[in-house]
């Protein structure tokens, strides 16, 4: 009875992350129709989105970035008691490991594309001020996370990288870099906790 009932519970869990991966997808060919169109009508260029004038320095960045935000998320899993964090983030881990891959780049792609691609574009081309589109970008993609209105202590783990993900783009004109630190960021910090490499404080 229990095997059949963990059966049913595999199939229900892989169907829900199924589920979730077709619909942020949705939302993802969505982000990059409106981007394509910020192009097509002059409010941003393929240079705002895809520079590659400094190769070296945006890997530099990105290898920089991807080590810092993961060693900040270990210390912030060494110091926040379990109790704080969402239950959200205590399942990603039972996933397979090509599930949590798939729909962990399916999520980081559409937060990138939306926020930093759209948004704090937009809010840059209204201010004409990279900080302020920065910060403001950031406040919204807190806003999002809803789940986490229950434990504020949770909104440390993306002020912070969002932070960084608003400079990053800023910097490298290349959406394709803060979409790498995220995605490494996500899936290092689940597989570290999958491999039970790091615990969760209690």
């Amino acid at each position: 009875m229990d095997h059949v009932k963990n059966g049913s519970e595999n199939i229900n869990r892989d169907f829900k992350i199924k589920d979730a991966v077709f619909v942020f997808s949705s939302f993802t060919f969505v982000c990059s129709a409106v981007i394509f169109a910020l192009v097509i009508y002059d409010v941003l260029t393929i240079g705002n989105i895809f520079s590659v004038n400094n190769p070296i320095e945006s890997i530099m960045i990105a290898v920089i970035s991807s080590v810092a935000l993961l060693a900040l998320g270990v210390l912030l899993t060494f110091i926040i008691p379990s109790k704080h964090i969402d239950d959200t983030n205590k399942t990603y881990q039972d996933h397979s490991l090509s599930a949590i891959i798939i729909f962990m780049f399916i999520i980081v792609l559409f937060e990138e594309l939306l926020f930093r691609g759209i948004i704090q574009n937009l809010l840059f081309v209204f201010t004409d001020h990279q900080w302020i589109a920065i910060l403001s970008t950031t406040l919204l993609f807190l806003a999002a996370h809803v789940q986490y209105f229950k434990k504020p202590i949770m909104f440390l783990n993306i002020f912070i990288p969002g932070l960084v993900f608003g400079w990053i783009y800023f910097k490298t004109n290349n959406i394709l870099v803060p979409v790498f630190v995220h995605f490494i960021l996500n899936v290092g910090m689940t597989i570290l906790f999958k491999y039970k490499i790091i615990n969760l404080k209690q």
